[in-house]
C-alpha cells in the first residue's frame, strides 16, 4: 500500500470515537507494520520533560528492554533534544545508537509536536539497510500531525 493510500486510513483510526488514545496509537503501529514491508518495528515514545526521559508507548514488533530512554541517548534521545527528524541508513555506522536487536539495520525517528512542543516521537526500525526516503519522512510527519490531534 502506498503512503497516499495509507493517509486516509491513519485519519480513520485517529477519528474513530470507539477507540481510546492508546488503542488508536496501537492501531496506527499495526497499520504501518502490516502495510510497509520494511517497517519491522513501529512504536511511539513520549517525553517526560521534568525527568528528561522518553517512555515507551504503544508499539508493534519485537519486545524491547528500552522502555525508558534518557534525552540525548540513542537516536530517540537525540531527537528529543534536537526536535529534528533523524534517519539512520545503517545503525552499525552510528556511534550513539542503542542496539535493540541484531536484526535492526536502519531506523527513522520523527518528532511529535503538540502546540509547538515536542511531546514524543514515532520510531521505526527496519531489517533493511537504507530503506528510508524523504517520502517516509513526509508520511511520518503526516502521521504525527494526525496523532497530535489526539492531545
Amino acid at each position: 500500500m502506498t503512503f497516499q493510500e495509507l493517509q486516509p486510513k491513519v485519519t480513520e483510526i485517529t477519528t474513530a470515537s470507539a477507540l481510546s488514545r492508546d488503542e488508536k496509537l496501537l492501531a496506527i503501529c499495526q497499520l504501518l507494520n502490516e502495510n510497509i514491508e520494511y517497517y519491522n518495528w513501529v512504536g511511539f515514545y513520549f517525553a517526560n520533560h521534568e525527568t528528561q526521559t522518553l517512555h515507551l508507548g504503544p508499539y508493534i514488533g519485537a519486545e524491547t528492554d528500552h522502555t525508558v530512554i534518557p534525552f540525548g541517548k540513542g537516536i530517540c534521545g537525540q531527537v528529543a533534544v534536537s526536535n529534528d527528524n533523524f534517519v539512520v541508513p545503517d545503525v552499525g555506522a552510528q556511534d550513539n545508537y542503542i542496539a535493540c536487536s541484531f536484526t535492526v539495520k536502519s531506523e527513522i525517528v520523527v518528532p511529535l509536536f503538540v502546540d509547538g512542543k515536542n511531546i514524543g516521537q514515532i520510531d521505526i526500525d527496519s531489517h533493511v539497510i537504507d530503506p528510508f526516503t524523504a517520502e517516509d519522512e513526509r508520511f511520518l510527519e503526516f502521521v504525527n500531525a494526525e496523532v497530535a490531534k489526539l492531545y
